[in-house]
């Protein structure tokens, strides 16, 4: 039945219909799945493949003109045809009706849905929340790929961000960013790593390598829910509609009245996450998410590689780096303003030669909480805080190689500050189109014999993480504020970009 489908669609001009159109076909492919599914546990055996498929939306182009340049997506650059296979519009629908909005204002064009020809493997199709091997024999196990489809790995790479995706000729030009596989494996990922679903991450991310910084996050979270004349943020308390901790257990703000969320103790962890993810959420998704990333490049790209597929307005960094001045003390803040990439995890998808420029909205709005925070201005903002290069590197026990090596580059560089993340934060952000920042605060200066040790670390730490993420928060409410137009800078984009954001 479904392959009689392939090749028809429905034509749309209105964005709300079409994204309605995507959720009907994406619920009966997945209702398919699900059922086949349950009768497979069940012992009923299938002489045939089980099969379904992505939505998909298309939409053919003859003239490249648009009515707004000032904003950096939501048309396209030349004549064509364009497609795209969409997933789980329960995360994304307001995500896609944004989009399809910006095409149709911007081109006088319907929007075609309908079937692909995409598969949807069975373990995207059952959902985060299921483990399909779990309740099955070993016979069953082992006969799972021949009933149903498993993840295509040649369909779920980087190309397209990458900049490297080559159109064939007759074939249609890229929608967006992601396929749907691409997106369904990070949403799964996304809970594996963070302990929490991909639906509660919001559109303001804020990452650190420090679990200091979460407790304070935690603290002011819970105070945000129940306490409205201590809370931190209590002049936006009736926005923020709950926090989330792993396990997606869920504490509603208790200072609105008939909140759609409710209390949840959510899933029991047997134990924390990789990089566990707290997330004080919006109706409108614009709240603020922090995760724990922990120490090292590695785990820099690995959640930013899944949550980029989210889609969101801004991410930074908030951790502590080796100040490499001598006129810097521990406690100043560093605000990066360019990177030295010697992590090298992204080298083959990005060049470490290509710049990662620093971008003003971002930089605006981290100086300006900044200055609010500290109540320093101007000149005497110096005082506590340089904006210059942060190196970032692979190896913790950078202070024990020779003295000129570790000194040659970092001084031809003209770095202020050393750390083992932010750099591959900016990176993934330029590469995914997504606005970044970094504000590091220094921890303690190796190369003028002042090394992190246990007692002078757990000092620092008390006295200065809580402004550091109050400047954090202020700062992701600025940018909040500077709107997403603004945001989505012009500098993320290339010379032939997807039309989606």
């Amino acid at each position: 039945m479904l392959e009689q489908l392939f090749g028809k669609t429905k034509k749309f001009k209105d964005a709300d219909e079409a994204v309605a159109e995507v959720q009907r076909i994406y619920n009966e492919n997945i209702k398919i799945l699900a059922d086949g599914f349950s009768a497979f546990a069940n012992g009923k055996a299938n002489d045939t493949k089980i099969k379904a498929y992505y939505p998909f939306l298309r939409f053919n182009h003859t003239k490249a003109n648009r009515v707004d340049s000032r904003r950096s997506y939501g048309y396209v650059s030349k004549e064509g045809a364009y497609e795209t296979t969409l997933t789980r519009p329960d995360i994304f629908g307001h995500y896609y009706r944004e989009q399809l909005k910006l095409l149709l204002q911007n081109h006088d064009i319907q929007i075609e849905v309908g079937t692909s020809k995409t598969s949807i493997p069975i373990h995207f199709a059952l959902g985060e929340h299921f483990h399909v091997e779990q309740d099955l024999t070993e016979e069953q196990v082992a006969q799972i790929p021949y009933v149903f489809d498993q993840p295509d790995l040649a369909i779920l790479d980087d190309q397209i961000p990458n900049g490297t995706y080559v159109v064939k000729q007759g074939e249609p030009y890229p929608l967006a960013l992601f396929t749907a596989p691409r997106v369904d494996l990070s949403v799964l990922r996304l809970r594996h790593y963070t302990g929490t679903d991909a639906a509660h991450f919001q559109n303001y991310v804020i990452f650190t390598n420090y679990q200091f910084y979460i407790d304070e996050f935690i603290k002011i979270c819970h105070q945000t829910m129940t306490q409205t004349d201590k809370a931190d943020l209590r002049k936006e308390r009736s926005e923020y509609t709950a926090f989330i901790e792993p396990g997606n257990k869920i504490t509603a703000n208790k200072n609105i009245e008939n909140n759609k969320e409710q209390d949840s103790g959510g899933t029991p962890l047997r134990r924390m996450p990789q990089m566990p993810a707290y997330h004080l959420k919006r109706v409108d998704g614009s709240g603020i998410t922090m995760v724990n990333i922990g120490v090292g490049p590695s785990n820099a790209k690995t959640i930013t590689d899944h949550i980029a597929v989210l889609r969101p307005h801004a991410w930074i960094m908030l951790g502590h780096c080796a100040g490499l001045r001598n006129s810097q003390n521990m406690g100043d803040y560093v605000l990066a303003h360019g990177y030295l990439r010697e992590d090298h995890i992204l080298d083959r998808d990005l060049h470490p030669s290509i710049p990662i420029p620093a971008l003003s909205e971002i930089q605006v709005a981290l100086e300006k909480a900044v200055e609010k925070v500290t109540g320093l201005e101007g000149f005497d903002l110096k005082k506590i805080m340089r904006t210059g290069t942060v190196a970032t590197i692979d190896d913790r026990n950078w202070e024990l190689r020779p003295i000129y090596h570790q000194n040659k580059r970092l001084s031809q560089s003209r770095a202020i500050a050393l750390d083992m993340e932010s750099g591959t934060i900016a990176a993934n952000g330029f590469r995914f189109r997504v606005p970044y920042g970094t504000l590091l605060c220094v921890s303690d200066k190796p190369l003028h014999g002042q090394l992190k040790l246990p007692g002078m670390a757990e000092s620092f730490y008390r006295k200065r993480v809580e402004q550091h993420l109050q400047i954090g928060l202020l700062t992701m409410a600025l940018l909040r504020e500077t709107g997403t137009e603004r945001l989505h800078s012009r500098k993320l984009r290339s010379f032939d970009e997807v039309a989606f954001q």
